[in-house]
């Protein structure tokens, strides 16, 4: 009887001391961390080491000034470039003494090397023999995490990737922030909070992309953590489920107090609270085992279905807690400017019915005139629709970089609780869908006109693809899509789905297919993979609705073909493809131009994407008419039943307007 009452309580302090050892493990890291050159070592008593030591002396004199503080020493070939870093939530007492402590420890893990980065708990520290001030460094990142998991990992990494993705937008473009950014956000009955900071001596791009790698690591490597931080040359980011920053604001610092002393206290009493429920919650287990078995196990049962009941069930989650998402000045801001939510009510008549000119795949498009009289479209997002924050903070970003007279620009941009709404410049004709669909609308567009409006999107998507900074596929090139200036000239917008390639990629996969039925290359919409030749495949859809006035979505209901693609295909073998030019020109173009362009469209349409022309051989061929033109071969999706009922031009009765899909499972 003795060893029975013993054997309880032995276990029960065997398995609260394992519950607090672990605790303990979760809450200290153990600084300092270093990064280390294994080449190219200095010598003792070098002109070197004279430059470090007055170097690091320097940085740790300058923590009173800034948290952040870069400086050199000493002449070429010996000169030291140095920087330091402190969070910005801790004191300057603090900062200063993390500074002094670093100084000591990049030395000890670095004996001699001419290049060094260490990171104390709250600082960090680093030195070269190479000018690395404004330079982008995310080699050597390291990865902390604590032990314990979290019970829904893919959904806590949902949350958390999009809550260090909106701190990073604040913290790289929002000139107030010095480059630093906190947040919360509600996970299930807890709150995660998150910090992300860039060393100030880089441009708002380079803070976003050390960032954006950095949120990259953390998702791959430690998503099903409770709390993570990404050590990089260039950035930081932090996030746990307490909050580590917000307490130590008005600490006071004591030897290791300030921030440290109160994260240190916080952690002592969470353990307290941890250890007294930990021994409540293991008395309690073995009373229900010894004395309750069937009832725990009714019990474990209704928590089961609680836990698989319990999820994230708003998909809109989304706070950007600011107000003033203003470029930096490498942004050229005055050209992009922040335009507060007052302002554009004023301009759109509180969004008044009257000013709608349509209804987008995500949100209403209303016209509006600024205060300095300039027209302007504004495309206001609705709340909980398919394109969420990544997809906005993604075209406001991409189109800032973007500038092609065959693009349409991006004036300004809001951000406001809720309310996210970008403010494009004003296309009095609309979209090239409202003409080509429309039996007298498309009476105006000539032959001249179409070829112009055929060559500035093959133009614009050139640009995306090949000659912007950025290699970028639109994903969603459509008739709706390209906008008409006043001269009819062609505008490509809407960049919500579009994607950035970086150096030699060619091609990728997604698990969520998003673009416009009719429109899609079959190796997208069947299989998730996209590239340069799905913005052709799309292109060449368009290019042929053009020439003929006839929608290739909703092609099918009436019964004469699969699909215009596939029509087109069988009136080209049979030689009677001039059946499809468009009965409203009212200026026929010659037969050899109509069959040259429409022998381009079926190029570009061809089911194997190797097949297809890159969009610089596209413009190529539209612009030489000497150019020899290869055999097309079958296109995409030309697989059905044909009737002899086909009457050119004739506008269908059940075309349908192409509708944004924002899930299709692929196969």
């Amino acid at each position: 009887m003795i060893h029975f009452q013993i054997v309880p309580k032995v276990t029960r302090l065997l398995m609260l001391y394992a519950f607090l050892a672990h605790l303990w493990d979760l809450a200290y890291a153990d600084p300092p961390y270093g990064l280390c050159s294994n080449t190219n070592n200095y010598t003792d008593g070098s002109s070197f080491q004279s430059n470090l030591n007055a170097l690091l002396h320097s940085l740790s004199s300058n923590t009173s000034t800034s948290k952040f503080y870069n400086t050199s020493t000493g002449t070429e070939p010996e000169r030291v470039y140095g920087l330091h870093m402190c969070l910005n939530y801790v004191t300057d007492e603090y900062c200063r003494d993390c500074i002094t402590t670093a100084s000591q420890d990049i030395l000890k893990l670095c004996p001699n090397s001419r290049e060094a980065a260490v990171w104390e708990e709250v600082c960090q520290l680093r030195y070269s023999n190479q000018n690395f001030f404004g330079k982008l460094n995310t080699t050597g990142n390291i990865g902390l995490d604590n032990k314990q998991n979290i019970s829904q990992p893919e959904q806590f990494k949902s949350v958390v990737k999009e809550t260090l993705n909106s701190l990073t937008l604040k913290a790289a473009f929002n000139l107030s922030t010095d480059m630093y950014a906190t947040g919360e956000a509600a996970f299930e009955d807890k709150t995660i909070y998150a910090l992300v900071q860039c060393t100030r001596d880089l441009s708002a791009d380079g803070c976003n992309s050390c960032l954006q790698m950095a949120i990259t690591n953390i998702s791959t490597s430690y998503y099903f953590s409770i709390g993570a931080r990404l050590l990089s040359r260039s950035c930081f980011l932090r996030y746990e489920l307490y909050d580590f920053y917000g307490v130590s604001d008005s600490s006071t610092t004591n030897g290791q107090g300030g921030s440290h002393g109160s994260e240190i206290w916080i952690i002592r009493i969470l353990i307290v609270v941890s250890a007294s429920l930990a021994i409540a919650v293991i008395s309690s287990c073995i009373y229900c085992l010894v004395n309750k078995k069937a009832q725990k196990r009714k019990d474990a049962g209704k928590k089961e279905i609680i836990t698989q009941q319990a999820t994230i069930g708003d998909c809109c989650i989304l706070e950007f807690n600011h107000h003033s998402f203003r470029g930096r000045n490498d942004l050229k801001a005055p050209d992009f400017p922040y335009i507060d939510f007052v302002s554009i009510q004023v301009a759109t008549n509180n969004f008044s019915d009257s000013n709608k000119l349509g209804q987008g795949g995500f949100g209403p498009v209303y016209k509006g005139a600024l205060s300095d009289g300039k027209e302007v479209a504004v495309k206001r997002l609705s709340y909980c629709s398919e394109q969420g924050s990544e997809e906005f903070t993604n075209e406001v970003l991409l189109i800032m970089k973007l500038q092609h007279k065959n693009l349409v620009r991006l004036m300004g941009f809001c951000v406001d609780g809720e309310e996210k709404l970008l403010v494009y410049e004003f296309m009095p004709n609309s979209s090239l869908d409202v003409f080509l669909f429309d039996k007298r609308r498309r009476a105006q567009l000539n032959w001249s006109t179409r070829l112009n409006i055929i060559t500035g999107i093959a133009r614009g998507t050139l640009y995306l693809h090949e000659d912007s900074r950025l290699r970028i596929i639109h994903r969603d090139l459509k008739a709706s899509n390209v906008l008409l200036d006043n001269d009819m000239n062609p505008k490509i917008s809407d960049f919500g789905m579009a994607r950035i390639f970086a150096g030699s990629e060619s091609a990728a996969n997604t698990a969520k297919i998003v673009g416009t039925y009719g429109y899609m290359a079959p190796e997208y919409a069947m299989e998730g993979v996209y590239s340069v030749k799905s913005d052709v495949f799309s292109f060449g859809v368009l290019l042929i609705e053009i020439i003929t006035g006839v929608r290739n979505a909703g092609f099918h209901l009436s019964q004469r073909a699969p699909s215009l693609l596939a029509y087109a295909w069988k009136l080209w073998n049979e030689g009677s493809a001039m059946e499809l030019m468009d009965p409203l020109l009212l200026e026929p173009c010659c037969p050899e131009e109509f069959l040259r362009y429409l022998h381009i469209g079926l190029l570009c349409v061809q089911e194997d994407a190797y097949d297809r022309p890159t969009m610089s051989s596209v413009v190529v061929m539209l612009k030489n008419e000497t150019t020899a033109l290869s055999q097309p071969g079958k296109p995409a999706f030309s697989v059905g039943r044909f009737t002899d009922h086909y009457e050119a031009g004739h506008d269908d009765p059940l075309s349908v307007n192409g509708l944004s899909i924002s899930t299709i499972n692929p196969r």
